[in-house]
């Protein structure tokens, strides 16, 4: 495997400080301290990024629009050409980030269910279906205003995390929820990865998607009904994420994009969905901590663990293997601090 000197992308974890406590939440953002950093040293970050020219930067959380500053960051990104995409839940999109948002190449509004009752159960607060709505809703005005007084456009899509309890919901969702929002280009529909809190036990009893279900869901024939249901002009995809395993076997192929994962406070992840750090962009150039995360793919110990995966429950208890092998204390505690209510999902709050 011959590996680029940078990533193809990355992804920033902006804060963990989040309004929601969604059940399948890789960083468990909302229920930990936030680790945000100061707008002076996020800048620092976003500079250490933009060197590695990145084909795409997603911001992403928790929550980043709780982010104080959080465009002072896109317009450095816009500035220097990086495409770059912002994730949220909806919940506090304001009426006057609409054409801030629109500098962005695009805007993904993450809903989880075709009812308030699943969306808000896998996303742990009620309410937050119709903040979701209300939130595309906005976009979606805003989109048509720009388009006609000839601006740039406004570019949204959706994302779908697919857990046992709302894969029912997928064509409804197409059908109804898709169809309220003329300038909606995408839907997204991904399988829940067992990462975070979906890597739990209970949750893999309760909500992981069994293979069977994985396999329906990047079937020919659901990716057709669902197309079908949706409107002509959104765009539809469904993945089973499993490029995110970083399995040595497709890195040898060079099938998957190689990631950067970035938390809060800067310190760079080795592998996207796996704890365990390689360093800060606060204090050692970029190069060297990617570097230093592509040898963790070929550490001895991720490639044993890693090679015999094949289910979706082999690669959760890969998943609590590496984390607790290059975890920290405190990502050991945290792990064993998992309730079976919360791996599996509590009542929405």
């Amino acid at each position: 495997m011959t590996t680029p000197s940078t990533p193809e992308s990355v992804i920033w974890d902006t804060t963990y400080a989040c309004p929601l406590r969604c059940i399948h939440c890789y960083s468990e953002s909302g229920r930990r301290a936030a680790r945000q950093l100061d707008h002076e040293d996020m800048l620092r970050v976003t500079d250490a990024l933009i060197s590695m020219k990145p084909r795409v930067l997603a911001l992403a959380g928790g929550e980043p629009l709780l982010v104080k500053g959080i465009f002072d960051i896109t317009d450095r990104l816009v500035r220097a050409g990086v495409k770059t995409v912002l994730y949220t839940g909806g919940w506090t999109l304001r009426p006057w980030m609409a054409d801030r948002l629109a500098e962005l190449d695009e805007v993904i509004v993450s809903v989880d269910g075709a009812t308030a009752a699943v969306h808000d159960r896998v996303r742990g607060r009620a309410g937050s279906f119709d903040r979701a709505m209300a939130a595309l809703a906005l976009l979606d005005s805003a989109a048509r205003a720009r388009a006609g007084q000839g601006l740039p456009p406004l570019r949204f899509g959706i994302d779908y995390v697919v857990v046992r309890s709302n894969f029912a919901q997928l064509e409804e969702f197409c059908r109804v929820v898709a169809g309220r929002f003329p300038e909606l280009r995408s839907v997204n529909f991904n399988a829940a990865i067992p990462s975070g809190l979906a890597s739990g036990p209970g949750f893999g009893d309760d909500e992981l998607l069994p293979d069977a279900q994985v396999a329906e869901l990047v079937g020919a024939g659901l990716l057709a009904r669902l197309t079908a249901a949706a409107p002509e002009s959104v765009r539809v995809f469904t993945t089973d994420n499993m490029g995110a395993m970083m399995h040595p076997d497709r890195l040898a192929s060079g099938d998957d994009a190689l990631v950067m994962q970035v938390e809060p406070d800067g310190e760079v992840r080795a592998m996207s969905i796996y704890e365990g750090t390689v360093g800060s962009l606060l204090n050692e150039p970029p190069p060297v901590l990617w570097e230093r995360a592509v040898a963790r793919w070929r550490d001895p110990f991720v490639v044993e663990t890693l090679t015999p995966v094949r289910t979706m429950r082999q690669w959760a208890e890969a998943v609590r293997r590496i984390d607790y092998r290059f975890g920290t204390d405190e990502v050991r505690a945290r792990i064993d601090r998992r309730s079976p209510s919360q791996e599996s999902g509590a009542a929405p709050v």
